[in-house]
């Protein structure tokens, strides 16, 4: 899937990874591939995401909305 991290000045990541955990209103959530469609708020905290290679990423965030819909994870940040 693609995971798409923007903020207000720039598209800060984008690439395929095998799956992408968000800090959301509710709680942590992962992502997986095939994910239903969801929009979600997201709270301070760190956005963790797993490379096809396998690898594990981090980008801490303040906070924003994240939306998941066909294979796509767009997260807009502030």
């Amino acid at each position: 899937m693609t995971l798409k991290i923007i903020s207000a000045e720039q598209i800060e990541f984008e690439g395929e990874v095998n799956l992408v955990q968000l800090p959301g209103e509710m709680g942590l959530f992962e992502v997986l591939n095939n994910h239903a469609a969801l929009i979600a708020s997201l709270t301070a905290g760190i956005v963790t995401y797993e490379n096809t290679d396998g690898t594990r990423s981090k980008r801490e965030i303040r906070g924003g909305v994240a939306d998941i819909n066909n294979n796509v994870v767009s997260v807009c940040i502030y």
